[in-house]
């Protein structure tokens, strides 16, 4: 089939990748040629945004998208010719904080407690409501630790209100967590679902920098209920293709943090931890071929996102149980420029790895 993509990203990149020994072919809308996808595969990269969206739906027989921020209206307006995975449901809830925690809410999924914050008085009113410490997020678009200020003291409202620029905001009470995890699923056209085992991530500013798969010491009981979760949302969105959901461990469960309908960093392991990735997977739904195992096919995995700079990649090169992966981009301050994957058949082997890798994380 002919897969259009919203988007030219490494994500795109990754999903193209992944595609083509399935004898797809791959078109992507971006902004430029020098994209991480512009060369595996068609690029409508044109100046005229509506032109560039028409050329990519004529080019596909189905349409999927990298981000949750993609515009609404210009999936509504694909899919009344053209089937696009995830559906018009997944984005539209997803790309919002508010809808997202409404959802859980409706859903008996456990979330922090919440309030919308259009005003200086609604902030004061939530704090009231919800306490300190709080997070205060833009309502949509925020990303990698973007639009969010931590609130600790009634002394920052007006700190806080102003970081927001006027936008529509969320404030989200503080929970308090043991490790930060998240699952990933991927559901087929025919209802099939598949899951990955949950995972252990660790952010630093906000950005994702190292994932551990599958996340150590998890009680099976815990996977289950994670499954369950997800099982409902999946099936209450008719989420075609790969959903996230990222999670905190607490000492009285799980909390849901927020999903994102798409491939996720933090699946970025299971191209060469799992028996299928993330991302054929993904491909596999939204084409309707039966989606592929999710077993891990090593003991322990790992993900070391490289950031800003690409640092000493040799080490990686050098390392027989390490696979490096790059995505074109140029250097830049907070920007994910690749990830290291490794595998390993004891943590002591993981452990040992990471460090060689170390100049790679925060210090």
């Amino acid at each position: 089939m002919k897969i259009g993509i919203l988007g030219a990203g490494q994500l795109g990149r990754m999903m193209a990748i992944s595609g083509y020994p399935l004898n797809h072919q791959f078109g992507f809308s971006g902004h430029s040629n020098d994209e991480p996808s512009a060369l595996l595969g068609h690029m409508f990269a044109l100046e005229n945004n509506a032109d560039n969206i028409e050329s990519l739906a004529a080019f596909a027989d189905v349409i999927t998208y990298e981000s949750e921020n993609t515009d609404v209206e210009i999936v509504r307006e694909l899919n009344k010719d053209i089937p696009v995975y995830p559906g018009e449901k997944s984005l539209f809830t997803t790309q919002h904080r508010g809808r997202e925690k409404a959802l859980f809410d409706k859903l008996n999924i456990p979330c922090a407690p919440y309030k919308m914050v259009n005003t200086l008085n609604d902030l004061r009113q939530a704090v009231s409501q919800i306490g300190l410490p709080a997070i205060l997020k833009t309502a949509t678009e925020g990303y990698d630790g973007k639009g969010q200020f931590l609130m600790r003291s009634e002394d920052q409202l007006q700190e806080a209100f102003d970081s927001m620029n006027g936008v529509e905001s969320i404030l989200e009470g503080f929970v308090n967590f043991k490790r930060e995890l998240s699952l990933i699923a991927v559901r087929g056209i025919d209802d099939d679902h598949k899951y990955y085992p949950l995972v252990e991530n660790t952010h630093h500013d906000g950005i994702l920098r190292l994932t551990i798969a599958p996340a150590q010491a998890i009680d099976p009981k815990v996977q289950k209920i994670a499954e369950h979760y997800m099982q409902i949302l999946l099936d209450e969105m008719d989420h075609v293709g790969v959903l996230t959901i990222e999670l905190f461990e607490t000492d009285s469960g799980l909390v849901v943090n927020e999903m994102a309908p798409r491939v996720h960093n933090s699946g970025h392991w299971s191209i060469e931890g799992a028996n299928t990735s993330q991302f054929e997977n993904h491909i596999r739904a939204i084409t309707g071929m039966p989606l592929g195992d999710t077993s891990p096919v090593h003991n322990f995995s790992a993900m070391i996102n490289i950031i800003g700079e690409l640092g000493p990649t040799d080490i990686a090169l050098k390392m027989a149980n390490a696979h490096l992966h790059l995505y074109d981009k140029s250097e830049r301050k907070n920007r994910k420029l690749g990830h290291i994957n490794i595998i390993a058949n004891s943590q002591e082997e993981l452990d040992n790895s990471i460090k060689q890798l170390k100049d790679f994380l925060p210090k």
